[in-house]
């Protein structure tokens, strides 16, 4: 299965995808992932990236493309994968239309997740993520079992730059201008799936399964 997950930040993209991936045993592939790991190593791609997303505004592509193809090269990658955060703009999806056309390979399905903005700046701005390992907690919806720190390692849980409000109005304003009208690119190929992203993690898994056909 190849697949890409949209939806506005915030809308549950993340949490979907790793449920979507465990069910197909397909790698998740998240920009914003990639990009944090690239902060971690210091590298000079990362630091550029990095000033870009503090700031809510997006990668250039020429970035973007280019940390997204060499991923999409690794072993793990060859069976089938799950993009995230990629494409946002139509510019990037021509580009990977592209890439994918030279290399051979078929996009099954575009999940697109919506939900109102009101609901999308509650769930952001509760967010706090482990500074070690990266999982992801909500002050109110997904509790750590001793507040302030990951269930997982013990690792600190703060609350990202680009999660607070001012930066999640200025990713909501980016995405309704540049990345929504990817949208519009895919429906003209008939391969997205639009799912009420409003619900529990269950039942918006639920919608999505059903929507790719498999069963509950």
């Amino acid at each position: 299965m190849r697949m890409i997950i949209m939806g506005p930040p915030g809308v549950g993209k993340g949490t979907a995808a790793a449920l979507l991936c465990k069910h197909y045993g397909i790698p998740h592939i998240s920009t914003g992932n990639i990009f944090r790991e690239l902060y971690k190593d210091q590298t000079e791609v990362g630091k550029k990236a990095k000033g870009y997303v503090d700031r809510g505004e997006l990668v250039p592509d020429e970035i973007t493309n280019l940390i997204v193809y060499n991923r999409l090269l690794q072993s793990d990658a060859k069976q089938g994968f799950l993009l995230d955060g990629f494409p946002r703009n139509t510019d990037q999806a021509a580009a990977l239309d592209g890439y994918l056309k030279e290399s051979n390979i078929i996009i099954d399905a575009v999940v697109n997740l919506k939900a109102p903005d009101e609901l999308i700046i509650e769930r952001i701005g509760g967010r706090r993520v482990c500074e070690t390992c990266g999982s992801v907690y909500h002050i109110q919806n997904l509790k750590p079992q001793v507040e302030g720190i990951c269930d997982k390692d013990g690792g600190k849980l703060i609350q990202r730059i680009d999660d607070m409000e001012e930066t999640i109005l200025r990713r909501l304003n980016v995405y309704y201008s540049q990345t929504e009208p990817v949208i519009g690119y895919y429906e003209k190929k008939g391969k997205i799936l639009h799912i009420d992203g409003t619900g529990t993690i269950e039942e918006v898994n639920d919608l999505i399964m059903k929507a790719l056909g498999e069963s509950v």
